[in-house]
């Protein structure tokens, strides 16, 4: 059994941190990220599979308070308007399923930026200066997880529960939030717990950390979930042993562990044998899911015919 690192956690949020702790190397619940509001994803598995994944990944970019709407590209445009209204989306699924949500967040800058400026080469905003007093930054950055947290308000009120995985891969320096490294991201996260559990009390939240370096670690004081991205350059069957083995040696033993985001989905078979202790996995969006280019339909029937997987109303 693990405890929520919020004291004053809801009962609902301890008892999906319970549920996934004990999911963990007994079975894996599988997942798919959406950010569109037609989830294009979940009709493609239904349709093949005839069952649809147990927690579901929703997209917040487009609630990002500092869009630079003036300066970006007809794709950008495009993926803000196509990502409208998921959270009301996430509302409306949460209420009326069993699933599980997960929230990610490609935040545009809080400061200057074109374009995606969720990605670090569009922008010169400096997380290092955020850790810094009375800075534009810190100021800037305070006012979007404020803006956010409202959005996220809903959600408590309701009384359900979210995976919150903020600053995710803060390994690597493509987001602003980790070209400064591991360290800077880590004090953003601080910095978010810390506000948004003391002062907007969102108490459904379960604290998701998506990094797997030593120096970037919050502390278990921190994290309910550790979890890492793993993008294969060529499809091979694994059940993402050694990924796992990196993940722990960088964090923690103490966690509940998961592929947060997977372009191949995991050899079911493999992972039944070694029991690799991973409570869920969400493959990403779009051609990830949609058609053969990653994930081939015959793998997709394995994983959710698997009694080892969990899908959508079906419990452990």
């Amino acid at each position: 059994m693990q405890t929520p690192v919020n004291k004053n956690a809801s009962l609902k949020a301890g008892e999906l941190l319970n549920y996934l702790s004990e999911t963990a190397g007994k079975a894996i619940i599988t997942g798919q990220h959406t950010q569109t509001n037609p989830m294009e994803e979940i009709a493609y598995i239904e349709r093949h599979t005839g069952k649809q994944p147990k927690l579901r990944g929703f997209e917040l970019l487009s609630y990002s308070p500092n869009i630079n709407y003036s300066d970006a590209t007809k794709e950008c445009l495009t993926e803000i308007d196509e990502n409208r209204g998921t959270l009301e989306t996430a509302m409306r699924w949460a209420k009326e399923t069993d699933g599980i949500a997960t929230f990610t967040f490609h935040w545009f800058s809080p400061l200057g930026g074109r374009d995606k400026s969720f990605y670090a080469k569009n922008t010169d905003f400096d997380a290092a200066r955020v850790l810094v007093d009375n800075t534009p930054e810190r100021e800037a950055f305070f006012h979007d997880i404020d803006s956010i947290a409202g959005q996220l308000e809903p959600f408590c009120k309701a009384d359900i529960p979210i995976l919150w995985r903020p600053f995710h891969e803060s390994d690597g320096r493509w987001f602003w939030w980790g070209a400064k490294g591991a360290e800077a991201a880590r004090e953003l996260y601080k910095l978010m717990f810390r506000r948004y559990t003391d002062i907007h009390r969102l108490n459904n939240l379960l604290w998701v950390w998506n990094c797997n370096v030593p120096e970037g670690y919050p502390g278990d004081e921190y994290v309910d979930i550790i979890s890492v991205d793993v993008y294969l350059s060529k499809y091979r069957a694994t059940d993402y042993a050694q990924e796992y083995r990196k993940l722990i040696d960088a964090t923690s033993t103490n966690k509940t562990a998961a592929l947060a985001e997977v372009g191949y989905i995991p050899d079911i078979g493999l992972l039944e044998q070694s029991r690799i202790p991973w409570a869920y996995y969400m493959t990403w969006s779009k051609e990830f899911c949609i058609g053969e280019q990653y994930n081939s339909v015959s793998s997709l029937k394995q994983m959710y015919d698997s009694s080892y997987a969990i899908t959508a109303k079906k419990l452990l």
